[in-house]
């Protein structure tokens, strides 16, 4: 049996990497070295060659799909989710479409699915330069509609959950229209990512067409079961925002980042990156009314801690951050937006 922490396979790695043009002494060399070894102790433990077909598939897939994202790394994007089964001449249709128009003229670009449907409306609402079509292999569906076929950056998965992987990981906001089983899915599973910190909390917005009663309805059935039975908090309630018009939809998103740019922890402390430094009183207010949020201390104003290697010149808010009520987190983040 190879022994993968001897000299020996660890100098045949590390000359690999060096074979490729690549150094072996720096950090992200450290995880590829890894991920070969792990790829090694799959066929030393005699996994079954369904399981190494599986993993061997989904690491191209993300490989492949990280490579097309990673061109447009300076732009924010939206996912749009509904859907496919919305006909073109359907209210929803025209607000999905409009909705990415408007929101691709502020300059974000759009992530969608690559069928017909509310995927459609959005492709052709933001046009394919400001466009991402993510389709999925169906047996009973089209996987690419007319308007992002033979696009660059129209990407085919195999897997939902590489697909699902690139949508969230890649999303600065997202916007979900009326939908099945599979719109379920993915506001559900981005909503429970955001309760439990697994996701970067970001704005999740509900449209449809003017006077429509889906998500009104939606909103009925989450409060009659899921909020009074106490399956979640009434904090939770802040992490979707149903928008009154497609215009409200967008100033939503648009509001979310006024002064909040991004966050990310290090260590055990959470580092907020604003677009502007908050004054002192402002910060008072913050500690005053989400002191709940801090584990220990106070939030207070800082510049990028010595661990940070993006962003540099934005000012921070830090606190101890307690990893938990996430929907008061993004309440507060609210707040600090009206300032």
């Amino acid at each position: 049996m190879i022994e993968l922490k001897g000299e020996k396979a660890q100098l045949a790695i590390k000359n690999l990497i060096e074979m490729c043009g690549k150094s072996s002494d720096t950090f992200e060399a450290e995880l590829v070295t890894q991920m070969i070894e792990t790829s090694l102790k799959l066929l030393i433990e005699n996994n079954d060659t369904g399981q190494l077909k599986l993993i061997n598939r989904s690491l191209k897939e993300m490989r492949y799909a990280y490579r097309i994202f990673s061109k447009f790394k300076q732009s924010r994007c939206i996912s749009i989710f509904g859907s496919a089964r919305t006909p073109e001449n359907h209210p929803d249709y025209f607000a999905a479409k409009s909705f990415s128009n408007q929101i691709a003229e502020l300059g974000w670009m759009c992530i969608t699915g690559g069928a017909d449907g509310i995927m459609k409306a959005g492709l052709e609402g933001s046009q394919k330069k400001s466009s991402f079509g993510l389709s999925i292999r169906l047996p009973f569906e089209a996987p690419t509609n007319t308007v992002i076929a033979g696009d660059p950056k129209l990407i085919v998965f195999r897997y939902f959950f590489i697909r699902k992987l690139m949508f969230l990981t890649h999303s600065d906001a997202v916007a979900v229209f009326p939908g099945g089983f599979g719109t379920m899915d993915e506001l559900f599973e981005l909503l429970t990512l955001m309760q439990t910190g697994k996701a970067n909390l970001m704005p999740l917005v509900l449209v449809e067409s003017k006077n429509g009663v889906y998500w009104p309805h939606w909103k009925m059935n989450i409060d009659k079961h899921l909020l009074a039975n106490g399956w979640i908090s009434p904090e939770d309630l802040n992490l979707f925002y149903i928008a009154r018009s497609v215009e409200d939809a967008v100033l939503h998103v648009q509001q979310f980042y006024r002064h909040y740019h991004s966050c990310r922890y290090v260590g055990s402390q959470l580092v907020i990156r604003l677009n502007r430094e908050l004054t002192d009183r402002q910060v008072e207010h913050l500690n005053k009314h989400y002191q709940v949020l801090v584990a220990e201390g106070k939030m207070e104003k800082s510049g990028p801690l010595p661990q940070e290697i993006d962003h540099l010149s934005l000012p921070r808010l830090v606190f101890q951050h307690t990893h938990r009520d996430f929907g008061i987190l993004r309440a507060m983040i609210d707040t600090l937006n009206t300032f």
